[in-house]
Order: structure tokens, then C-alpha cells, then sequence
């Protein structure tokens, strides 16, 4: 007959292992969505990468006009719409502040140079997403869903060349093309705010703009939009490819929850690389 004592060292034992268990389960928590985030974004990548090399091509010219038209022209109506009433609103205020301190004359550059450096490539950016960017990420889900992106490869065409590379270029197209009509929309807007509505001389608001304005500024401008371009097509491009790997859903669930989450880390990123550059072209 065995007898089974259990020893006080192996209990304290054991309830030691159970305290540093609970200490640590923090730090590991913060280790795996460490590890996870520099996974994926490694993955992301590759991703990008692989969409670059294959750009080049004539055959790539016809989807790359498609996607164009449909990144850029048909959300020129929003850009336009909400440009204008930003500008009126930067107008606005702009004057009434300004006005305080006898520097009224500041409106046309201070409207100015928030719409080229800022308001514009960001806000621009965000619409597209909104508008242009959550339609491909659930196109492209849907395809991957219903089995389209695997008979692509069946049939021997790169799905990463035929769907991700025109939409890419298209977006580096795009971008800059759209942030500058929202710079000349929004410098309408408050034109009309600051001179028609409120009073404001219009030549002194014209003078300001040429006056403090310089050409380094529009290029800073256009090279974040180039930026925000690249996020935000290979964030959507990436979770409407890989959404039928989601962990939390399958099927149409997934697709939707891909393009929400798509159309979040793509303002969020927005938004986070925006001062970046903006600290490195300072």
C-alpha cells in the first residue's frame, strides 16, 4: 500500500509558480500583440512590395484607367462638397479671430496654408477611404470569399497583378489629383466666407495667399497625399485579400468586418503618419 504525502515545499512551490504566472500574464499579453503587430505588419510588407514589382506592364494600363475612374472621379463630388464648406468654416473663424488683433488681412494665407499642409491631403484622404476605399476592401473580400481570387490562380493569372497593383497605381494617381482640387475648393470656400459674406477686401485675401504661400509648401502637400495614398490602398486591398483568414468570422460576416476594420486602421494611420511626415519636412 503507497502512501501519497503531499510536502509544504511543494505547495509553496507550486503557489509561487501561480503568483509570477499572475505578475507576468501582463507583460506576455503585451509581448504576443507586440509580436503580432510586427508580424503583420511585416506581412503587409511583402504585400506592398509584391504589388509594386508588378505594376509595370501594358496590361496593367486598361484596369489602372478603370480604377482611376472610380477612385478618383466619382469621388470628386464629396471632395468638392466637403472642401468647400471647409474653407468657409477656416474663413470664418479665421476673420473673426484675426480680427481681434487687427490682423485680418492673414485670412487668405492662414485658409490657405492650412488647406495645403494639412486640412487638405487629410481630410481628402479620409473621404476616399470612406467612399472609394470601403468598396474595395468588400470587393475584394467578396471575390476571396466566393472562391473568384483562387480560380484566378487556376487559370494561371496573378491575383496580386490582376486586382491589387491597378488599384494601387490608381491611388498614387488619384490622391494628388483630388487634394488639389480640395486646395482650390477650400481657398474658394473661403473666399467667399471671409470676402463675399463677411466684408474682407478681396485683394488683401489674394495678396496674402501669393505672399506666404511658396511652392514648397504645395509639395509638402502632395507628398504626404502620395503617402496617404500607399497606406490607405494596401490597407484596403490587404483585409479585402486576406478575409477569409480572420479568426473571428467566416464568409459575409468576415467581409464586413474586414472592410470596417480596413476603413479604421486606414484613418488611424492617416492620422499617425501625417505627423510623421510633417516632422520629417519640417
Amino acid at each position: 500500500m503507497t502512501v501519497i504525502v503531499n510536502s509544504p515545499n511543494g505547495s509553496e512551490n507550486e503557489a509561487k509558480r501561480s503568483l509570477v504566472t499572475i505578475v507576468l500574464r501582463p507583460f506576455a499579453f503585451v509581448g504576443r500583440t507586440v509580436i503580432e503587430w510586427i508580424n503583420k505588419m511585416g506581412a503587409v510588407t511583402i504585400f506592398l512590395s509584391m504589388a509594386l514589382l508588378r505594376i509595370p506592364g501594358r496590361k496593367q494600363l486598361f484596369k489602372t484607367v478603370q480604377q482611376v475612374y472610380y477612385i478618383g472621379a466619382r469621388s470628386i463630388t464629396i471632395i468638392m462638397l466637403v472642401s468647400l464648406f471647409t474653407g468657409m468654416v477656416l474663413g470664418l473663424q479665421s476673420y473673426h479671430a484675426l480680427s481681434k488683433f487687427g490682423a485680418s488681412g492673414a485670412v487668405g494665407s492662414l485658409v490657405s496654408l492650412s488647406l495645403i499642409m494639412e486640412l487638405g491631403p487629410v481630410l481628402t484622404a479620409i473621404m476616399i477611404t470612406a467612399r472609394a476605399g470601403s468598396a474595395i476592401t468588400a470587393e475584394i473580400g467578396i471575390q476571396r470569399i466566393s472562391e473568384q481570387i483562387d480560380a484566378l490562380s487556376t487559370m494561371r493569372i496573378n491575383p496580386i497583378r490582376y486586382l491589387i497593383s491597378p488599384r494601387i497605381s490608381a491611388a498614387i494617381i488619384s490622391f494628388p489629383l483630388l487634394t488639389a482640387v480640395f486646395d482650390l475648393i477650400g481657398i474658394l470656400g473661403g473666399y467667399v466666407s471671409a470676402v463675399v459674406l463677411l466684408g474682407l477686401n478681396g485683394g488683401v485675401y489674394m495678396h496674402s495667399i501669393n505672399t506666404y504661400v511658396d511652392m514648397s509648401d504645395v509639395t509638402n502637400g502632395f507628398v504626404k497625399s502620395i503617402v496617404f495614398a500607399v497606406i490607405v490602398a494596401t490597407v484596403c486591398c490587404y483585409q479585402g485579400y486576406f478575409a477569409h483568414m480572420r479568426k473571428d468570422s467566416h464568409g459575409a460576416q468576415a467581409v464586413g468586418l474586414a472592410t470596417t476594420s480596413a476603413v479604421v486602421t486606414s484613418c488611424v494611420l492617416i492620422l499617425v503618419s501625417d505627423y510623421v511626415v510633417t516632422s520629417m519636412l519640417v
